[in-house]
């Protein structure tokens, strides 16, 4: 299994979702950490991983041992110029 860290960014967004989305969000991670499964596809045009939950997305990063969140939140149009 990978160790799952968040910046302090995507902790902050984390901690500001409804409980619901969060149980969602750290199942699809440690799922994720697990097997290297769920619905992710690198990211075009800068580096890093994106993560679908729901409504809700996790760009990510990751080396052999770690996936590193570095944001956390809703799908809308600035979810990727954000990050």
């Amino acid at each position: 299994m990978k160790t799952i860290v968040l910046s302090k960014d995507a902790e902050r967004d984390f901690d500001a979702l409804p409980p619901k989305a969060q149980r969602a969000i750290e199942e699809a991670l440690i799922g994720y950490a697990l097997t290297s499964r769920g619905d992710v596809i690198r990211m075009v045009g800068r580096s890093g991983f994106r993560l679908r939950v729901g409504n809700y997305r996790v760009i990510l990063t990751e080396d052999g041992s770690t996936v590193l969140a570095i944001y956390i939140g809703r799908r809308n149009e600035a979810t990727y110029r954000r990050h």
